[in-house]
Order: structure tokens, then C-alpha cells, then sequence
């Protein structure tokens, strides 16, 4: 009797083993991946996957990334699912953009570890390349060449590959909400202890507020935030994946910033501005995903 309990107990503690040992992070649990010089971690693009990144955890481990799990959000009459993605739980700091681009553009408030701001949509697609490139994965943003303006010539977004990239319009919204529908993810609650708006004079710093459901910080005020879409109407037809029109004047924009008033700052509200311009106002969030 004592052995067959014995025997139980090493099965137990063998499936346990098994099912730990993948490194494979659940839905809303942080994930930072090993550096290359030890264990490496990889994350999963589907159960069809193949050959998965390993990430080198020096400049992609300076985010802490959530695992958001496969969703959809509806608008009008039409579903439209998102794959499975990661996303970083804060904006870019002035940190760490000048630590990989070298240079910070000027900031209305300066300080290491407030939102970085006043980048233009071209030049956060340069840094997403750049930080793709350090962390020993492909580049979402392929182009021709860079004029003078930073403006990316013959550019398309390769969703396909494994990078860190801008997210879609869908995956931020999806994101931002956290599982939840109402018109803030805060429901009722005060919105001043979720979001930092209606302020004069320049961004925060990053996760001073409290977060949504998922474990994100600062999906409301503090800065607007890029995403990849050329802004439009939304589709009347429901598209998985949907990464909006093929080409446009202006990119997309949401989030509301610091300077925003409070109905400005809801998931749901949509902003627009050439993607060559800047605002003190704006800037960006990054996700990595295995590609779609």
C-alpha cells in the first residue's frame, strides 16, 4: 500500500514537472524570455508552429510583455478576431528610446522613466525594427530607403514575421479594453486613479496608475499612442487579422493623452495624424507577435 502511494505521488509530481517545463506563459501572466546565453524562451505563433524565435532577453526584456489571449471585438454588425499577441505593459520611456535610437526628440517634461513623446509614426516604426533587431528577430517595417524627414520610402508591414512591431488597431483596442465593455475599462470607478489627463504640461511617468484588467498600464491618458493603420472607415465586412487600408493619408491614433479631457481617453475613441508629424502628446506601445 505504502509503495502504491509512493508511486502516485512521483506521478503527480512528474506531470507537474512536464507541464511547467514548456515556459509557456498563459493568457494575462507577465512573460520576460532568457537570454540567449541561457535557457532560451520562445513563444508560440500557433499549435501549427513550426520553428519558434529565440528572443535574446538584453533589449526585449527591458519590457515586461502580457500575453493577450485571442479575441474579438465587434463594431457595428461585424466580429473581427485577433490572433494571440504580447504586448508591452507600458509605453516607450525617454529611456529607453534614446538608449536604441540614440537621441530623444524634445520632450515637454523630460525624465528617464516618463512616457516618451513627440515621435513621429516613422520613426516608432524604426525603433520597433531596431529593437527587433537587437532582440534576434525579423523586422516587421520593410522599406526602400529613409529621406531626410524620416519618412520610410516604399514601405510595407510584413505581419508575417516574428517582430516587434506597432499593433494593429484591433489588437490595441482589444488590449486597452481587458476583457471588459464598458465605456471605460474602469466602469464606474474614478477615472484619475486609472488615467493621468487633463493635465498642462507634459506626460507622466509610466505606471503610476493603476492598470486594467490584463495588467496594462496607461491604455488611457498620459500619451496617445500610434498603431499601424491607416485611418478609414471601419470595414463592412467582417476580416480576421483585419490590419485596416492598404494605403492612407493618416495612421491611426488612441488612447487620448495627458492633455486630453476624459471622454477623449475611452477605448473606443479614434484619433488621426500624418505619420510624418509629432505631438507632444503622442506616443507609442510596442507587440511582439509571432506573426499572423
Amino acid at each position: 500500500m505504502v509503495r502504491l502511494k509512493l508511486l502516485s505521488l512521483l506521478c503527480l509530481v512528474l506531470v507537474f514537472v512536464a507541464c511547467t517545463a514548456s515556459g509557456e506563459p498563459v493568457e494575462g501572466e507577465s512573460f520576460i524570455p532568457a537570454n540567449k546565453d541561457e535557457s532560451s524562451a520562445s513563444v508560440s505563433k500557433s499549435s501549427s508552429s513550426q520553428n519558434t524565435p529565440k528572443i535574446d532577453s538584453t533589449f526585449f526584456g527591458m519590457f515586461d510583455w502580457v500575453k493577450v489571449p485571442e479575441a474579438s471585438i465587434t463594431r457595428g454588425i461585424n466580429s473581427f478576431g485577433v490572433n494571440s499577441f504580447f504586448i508591452a505593459t507600458t509605453e516607450v520611456t525617454q529611456k529607453i528610446y534614446k538608449l536604441i535610437m540614440k537621441d530623444l526628440p524634445t520632450q515637454s517634461k523630460e525624465g528617464d522613466e516618463r512616457a516618451v513623446s513627440n515621435v513621429s509614426w516613422y520613426r516608432a516604426a524604426l525603433f520597433c525594427n531596431a529593437i527587433s533587431k537587437l532582440s534576434g528577430l525579423d523586422t516587421a517595417y520593410v522599406y526602400k530607403s529613409i529621406s531626410r524627414d524620416s519618412i520610410l520610402v516604399d514601405l510595407t508591414i510584413d505581419y508575417s514575421a516574428a517582430s516587434v512591431r506597432l499593433p494593429t488597431e484591433n489588437e490595441w483596442e482589444i488590449a486597452a479594453r481587458g476583457g471588459t465593455t464598458t465605456t471605460y475599462y474602469w466602469d464606474v470607478d474614478e477615472a484619475s486613479k486609472y488615467a493621468y489627463y487633463g493635465q498642462s504640461a507634459g506626460p507622466d511617468s509610466v505606471a503610476q496608475k493603476l492598470p486594467n484588467e490584463f495588467g496594462l498600464y496607461d491604455m488611457a491618458g498620459n500619451v496617445a499612442e500610434w498603431v499601424n493603420d491607416w485611418y478609414d472607415a471601419y470595414p463592412k465586412k467582417q476580416s480576421d487579422n483585419y490590419t485596416g487600408p492598404v494605403k492612407g493619408d493618416y495612421r491611426v491614433v488612441r488612447g487620448g493623452g495627458w492633455s486630453d479631457k476624459v471622454s477623449d481617453i475611452a477605448p473606443k475613441e479614434r484619433g488621426k495624424l500624418d505619420p510624418a508629424a509629432s505631438k507632444v502628446t503622442l506616443g507609442f506601445r510596442l507587440v511582439y507577435s509571432a506573426g499572423f
